[in-house]
């Protein structure tokens, strides 16, 4: 883009130079930098709405993973079983960690 805007500013100041009326110069110029600050606003309003667009996709699937574990969790509570990573309850003591063990 940086170099879309050189190349364009380098023909408009070289058909600038060529005019003979410094007024109309000045004119032409506000024209270009009007137009050229009206595509970078709508490009950076593009981008925007692209960031806002995929954030708020990432929220959504973030809720969902969310929403996916609370059911995994109830379905385990309504189950009774214990997970096979959990030590049981009977076995006191047994499963617990040594302390400075990791």
């Amino acid at each position: 883009m940086f170099c879309l805007i050189c190349s364009n500013w380098l023909l408009f100041w070289q058909d600038g130079h060529d005019s003979e009326d410094p007024k109309q110069s000045t004119a032409d110029m506000t024209v270009f930098v009007q137009n050229l600050l009206q595509q970078m606003q709508s490009r950076f309003q593009t981008m925007s709405d692209s960031i806002v667009t995929k954030i708020d996709e990432m929220g959504n699937r973030i809720n969902e993973l969310e929403q996916s574990i609370n059911d995994l969790r109830a379905e385990m509570g309504v189950e009774g079983s214990p997970s096979p990573l959990t030590p049981s309850k009977t076995n006191s003591g047994e499963g617990k960690p040594e302390e400075g063990s990791a």
